[in-house]
């Protein structure tokens, strides 16, 4: 796979500062059913590397000594992690909200079977992966047989309470595009979704969050392969706008690997940049939430990535 820091770490994008700590994200291990395009963890069947016993306890201890209100666990695929449900567990009893960043297809795996209920009964918000509403797109971009197993996983949900407009149980959906292009406008895309999976297959759900794919790891290396990584980034740039810049998810989150080392945010950690620009990576343990505040936030050119266009967060566009 091509290294795609080499061409990203000389940058003109602008200095930017944490605020108060609010949200903790929390990469549980690389370890995932699934081999997606646009991954920018490289996530895939072949990964080993997945949080202990001893880092959740650590991040249950952080939690217990700072004021966040967001415990947001990703991955690969965070539900096959063994810390998994000690993480959903610990978060929920500190009383925090607890999101499940779910690929959907996992609710189908061997042993998963009583997942979907489990997310229920402890009130996870769901945040669910379905780059398109169309199925040759999806299966394109995520494997064959995708797509029908994310519908069945959808109506899973659907059928006990989640996206509903009765219910608590929150269920948004994220758009990846292609490929080397910007998302669209995600409220005329929310739409869209919501037409096609309410009359297709009587799904509901209540938001489509839009995110913009990174050029790093895998799908960085694709563009290097197809000669579209300047273009990209080229594209990217022009794109910029700064309004953005005071909405970017790393000046309110922080990222923390499977490990329990700290960066800025999920982008910086598959790129090993340490939180801050640092020399030295930081571990859990060694920090508070009022330690990092005010601190710089390490940059590189991929942050043209969540400042272009509507801009791109976790949490999808950044403006309207």
């Amino acid at each position: 796979m091509h290294a795609t820091f080499p061409l990203l770490e000389k940058t003109d994008f602008p200095a930017i500062k944490r605020r108060k700590l609010e949200i903790l994200q929390i990469n549980v291990g690389y370890y995932c059913n699934q081999s997606c395009t646009h991954c920018h963890v490289n996530a895939g069947p072949k990964r080993t590397e997945m949080m202990d016993a001893e880092t959740a306890a650590q991040v249950l201890t952080f939690i217990e000594q700072s004021d966040i209100h967001t415990l947001d666990l990703t991955g690969g695929a965070p539900e096959l992690n063994s810390q998994f449900r000690t993480l959903v567990e610990g978060g929920r009893k500190r009383g925090i909200r607890v999101i499940d960043r779910c690929n959907l297809t996992v609710l189908e795996e061997e042993g998963q079977e009583d997942l979907a209920e489990y997310l229920a009964a402890h009130e996870v918000d769901i945040v669910a992966s379905l780059p398109c509403y169309m199925e040759d797109n999806v299966d394109r971009q995520r494997g064959k047989g995708v797509f029908d197993a994310s519908i069945t996983g959808l109506q899973k949900l659907n059928a006990l309470g989640y996206g509903r407009a009765d219910s608590q149980l929150s269920l948004d959906l994220v758009f990846n595009p292609q490929g080397a292009v910007l998302p669209p406008p995600q409220q005329e895309l929310e739409r869209d979704y919501k037409q096609f999976l309410q009359e297709q297959f009587g799904i509901t759900f209540d938001n489509l969050l839009t995110l913009t794919n990174l050029p790093i790891q895998r799908f960085g290396s694709m563009l290097i392969s197809k000669g579209q990584f300047e273009p990209y980034m080229n594209l990217l740039k022009s794109a910029y706008r700064q309004e953005n810049l005071a909405s970017v998810m790393c000046t309110n989150t922080l990222s923390v690997d499977y490990d329990g080392y700290v960066y800025d945010c999920d982008f910086n950690q598959m790129l090993a940049m340490p939180l801050g620009g640092k020399l030295q990576r930081r571990h859990l343990r060694d920090i508070t939430a009022d330690s990092i505040a005010g601190d710089a936030i390490a940059i590189a050119d991929h942050c043209y990535g969540c400042t272009a266009g509507q801009g791109s967060s976790c949490g999808g566009a950044l403006t309207q």
